[in-house]
């Protein structure tokens, strides 16, 4: 009875170990910038880019590229989203409300943008758990090491690789992604 119970614990743990780690993109809901919630399993059938985003950060005019990326593709089975992050130097101190309004007034972001969240640390929100660990994305980690780390989902949910915050969301690598 023992053994019986020691392989049923052995064969639970490994079904919710790869129960996790077929998690994708699709399974989680987020919140709006404006408090709604959001599945992302509305993006199926597109290719993402998730971003985190700060508005007092020296790569803040990304969001110049991000806009124009998404004026170009987003009417062709691609979506950005921005989940702005006071993880790095306190460069997004804002509420909510001053975000969205910082980045319609400064920059015409029209791409979707979600409530302000931790990207690192003990209260990761789980979807950036999820883009940040090999255990849960299946494919590899991926530290956020600063403001405007891209990661790229495919069309079905899946992980499919990321970019330092550094490279322009515009980058030919980006594109190419985008236009495969």
């Amino acid at each position: 009875m023992k053994t019986l119970i020691l392989f049923l614990s052995t064969i639970m743990m490994s079904v919710s170990v790869y129960a996790q780690q077929n998690k994708n993109f699709h399974d989680f809901t987020v919140q709006t910038i404006d408090g709604k919630s959001l599945s992302l399993s509305e993006f199926k059938g597109k290719k993402v880019l998730v971003v985190n985003v700060a508005s007092k950060c020296g790569l803040t005019p990304q969001y110049k590229q991000l806009q124009e990326l998404y004026a170009k593709y987003g009417s062709k089975n691609f979506a950005i989203i921005g989940f702005p992050a006071n993880n790095f130097g306190q460069q997004e101190p804002g509420t909510n409300e001053e975000i969205q309004e910082f980045c319609t007034l400064n920059y015409g972001v029209t791409f979707p943008m979600m409530g302000k969240i931790s990207v690192k640390g003990g209260d990761i929100a789980p979807l950036y758990s999820w883009l940040t660990n090999k255990s849960e994305n299946g494919r590899q980690d991926a530290e956020v090491t600063w403001n405007f780390q891209k990661f790229l989902i495919d069309e079905n949910g899946n992980w499919a690789g990321f970019y330092e915050p550094r490279t322009l969301p515009d980058a030919p690598e980006i594109v190419r992604w985008i236009e495969e």
